[in-house]
């Protein structure tokens, strides 16, 4: 076929000429708006959206923008945001502590009373629908230049096995030996000291208890540090409870001071839309992991304690029935937001995945975790196991398959390591090892990920260096797609995230985008970053067809025993049901999704899906179900509870 210069063409040819000498005279201001232009009419395009979906940017009033540092669905459908004091020690000092409720479906928003700092706490979801939230801040972290009063660990003793001690924020502690006086910056409760009595040898031993607590000198200056062990003496005590009760501290110094942790627990009531207190953990944590058990117990893992150090291997688990926490009987070190994920009955799945604290040495080989026996049996084969902080860790659709994927990920603490590396186990495996599948994007710190219902997983955003340093961030995002082990470029994000930030999955089928706290505004790291405060809404291809959705009927709220069956009535072709837990994110984690496979019937009008019997599979809770027709299109989805075993 010969090819003729059209009038269109001619026109088009006639419009270069004059773009070429426009831009002679307009030169690189012109581009920029070109360009901007262009690049907004591409992607808006139809077949653009259809095949790399689309970003739009929450309309968020004013007054409801927070720095947003945790994100929780709920199986009313609304998105908790949690920023506490959201990493700004003015907003900490002023006790401003915020949580947001955002309603997706008529984008509105409403402030929640907050009760104390929740910023960098844990939280999960409960099988009665509330989210448990443990843990937070204590205390702003210390640089050494910027501790102005010598200070640290208080170990206070009680030798009374008759009487518990409760001491108020500002008790004074003096050495008997060194004679300078201390004082204490929170309440402690010491408890009564442990008597056991020898029937065989009739003696009776009293073991002390002990408390910790951070104390600060009266005055500022150096002469007022100390630098050997001291005992204390406990000023105001009446004579009686001096005997028995009484402090001892190794040095106190101008060190620099980590973040501290609280032992605060929450359950936030969905549809009171308050937070209720409950028992509190017997360890403080800041930046602890919550993962919800086959029981609908929870384990509590790691943080940094009162004093902020890193738990040291002291995990506990909350009873939802009693509200009380109960340690494990066996100890195990992790660092901070360990990636634990439930496996098997009081069983976990350690992937290696960290965020902030810890020792580079320690506790971060992936593994399988018994929590009844307490063994560990490692997982060999990660690749690059010295970066693997920051990365992103995820269950893979569906859960049956036992298969997870560990993203990126940087060196320990602000390291500018990063790497795009993408690690996959399959635990079913008899031997089960890790094997690295196609690289992500690019070598990314603070990726996040999201399952979709089509079984595909969306990883988006990250940055090359620690938070975001050197204008690092990560403008791209990927759908990786486990049956065939590859991955393909989607449309960009519209802005940069890096640390504090996340994703989660709505009931509609998009992922939802928030957070980023970069260090520095500029390459060149000398202007200080500001909060990312915008909510972004990615669409995926899938609602991109131009074909109608399945849509399911009689959508009422359903309770399912495991094992249980449920009908729908529906015109559509049905290809897969999935059951999906609303996801829980933070700090590059979130160990609370998880896509499970349904066995799918076909009825005289519609369908009947049945849930797999395995607590351990499904645990306790609220689930999203979705179904996908033919060509992948997932339905909205519906909401279903699992109830406990009997």
């Amino acid at each position: 076929m010969r090819l003729t210069l059209t009038h269109r063409t001619r026109r088009y040819t006639v419009g270069a000429v004059t773009l070429a000498a426009v831009t002679a005279f307009n030169g690189p201001a012109f581009y920029r708006y070109g360009g901007e232009e262009y690049h907004d009419w591409h992607i808006n395009r139809p077949t653009y959206k259809a095949a790399n979906g689309h970003w739009r940017t929450v309309d968020v009033p004013e007054r409801h923008r927070i720095n947003t540092i945790h994100a929780a669905l709920l199986h009313t459908g609304k998105v908790l945001l949690i920023a506490g004091s959201g990493n700004d020690a003015r907003q900490f000092d002023a006790r401003t502590f915020r949580s947001v409720l955002w309603d997706p479906a008529k984008n509105t928003f409403r402030d929640v009373p907050t009760p104390a700092d929740l910023f960098c706490s844990g939280h999960t979801q409960l099988a009665d629908g509330r989210l448990l939230v443990a843990g937070g801040t204590q205390r702003y972290e210390k640089l050494g230049g910027d501790v102005k009063k010598a200070g640290g660990l208080m170990v206070v003793h009680n030798e009374n096995p008759d009487k518990p001690l409760t001491l108020p924020a500002g008790t004074r502690f003096t050495g008997r030996d060194n004679h300078k006086t201390f004082e204490s910056k929170d309440p402690l409760l010491v408890p009564r000291a442990t008597k056991t009595t020898n029937r065989k040898t009739r003696t009776t031993t009293v073991k002390a208890a002990t408390a910790r607590v951070y104390v600060e000198a009266l005055q500022r200056g150096r002469r007022h540090q100390t630098g050997t062990e001291d005992n204390y003496r406990i000023n105001a005590l009446p004579t009686a409870d001096r005997r028995n009760v009484y402090g001892i501290a190794q040095k106190l110094s101008f060190d620099k001071k980590d973040f501290q942790g609280i032992k605060n627990t929450y359950e936030f009531d969905p549809v009171a839309e308050r937070y209720l207190p409950v028992d509190d953990m017997n360890e403080a944590r800041w930046y602890p992991t919550l993962t919800t058990l086959h029981d609908g117990r929870v384990l509590s893992v790691s943080g940094l304690d009162e004093i902020g150090q890193v738990v040291p291997g002291k995990n506990e688990v909350y009873d939802p029935a009693t509200k009380k926490w109960t340690y494990l009987t066996k100890e195990r070190f992790f660092p901070t937001y360990p990636a634990l994920f439930l496996t098997g009955r009081d069983q976990v799945f350690y992937t290696g995945s960290n965020a902030g604290y810890g020792p580079a040495d320690q506790g971060r080989a992936p593994g399988l975790w018994n929590l009844r026996t307490g063994a560990f049996t490692p997982v060999p084969g990660i690749s690059d196991p010295d970066v693997l902080e920051t990365s992103m860790s995820v269950q893979l659709p569906p859960a049956q398959s036992q298969r997870y994927m560990v993203l990126g990920g940087g060196g320990v603490g602000e390291n500018s390591t990063a790497t795009a590396r993408r690690r996959l186990v399959d635990l079913n495996d008899p031997e089960p090892r890790f094997r690295n599948g196609p690289d992500l994007y690019a070598a990314a710190r603070y990726p996040s990920s999201v399952i979709l219902p089509d079984d595909t997983v969306l990883t988006t955003n990250g940055s090359g260096d620690y938070r975001g340093r050197g204008a690092s961030d990560i403008l791209r995002a990927e759908l990786y797609d486990p049956a065939t082990d590859t991955a393909r470029r989607v449309a960009d994000p519209l802005v940069g995230r890096n640390y504090h930030s996340g994703a989660l999955l709505l009931p509609d089928g998009r992922v939802m985008t928030f957070g980023s706290d970069s260090l520095f505004a500029d390459r060149a790291n000398t202007q200080p970053g500001a909060f990312q405060q915008q909510i972004d809404l990615y669409t995926p291809p899938y609602l991109h067809t131009g074909t109608p959705r399945p849509r399911l009927r009689d959508t009422a709220p359903r309770t399912l025993a495991p094992g249980g069956s449920t009908a729908y009535r529906t015109t559509a072709d049905v290809r897969t049901a999935r059951l999906i837990r609303p996801g829980s994110f933070t700090h590059v984690t979130n160990v609370e999704q998880r896509s499970i496979a349904l066995t799918v019937r076909r009825t005289p009008d519609g369908i009947r899906v049945t849930v797999p019997a395995d607590p351990a599979l499904v645990p306790p809770g609220w689930y999203m179900l979705t179904v996908t027709d033919g060509k992948g299109v997932p339905s909205e989805a519906v909401w279903v509870k699992v109830r406990a075993q009997d």
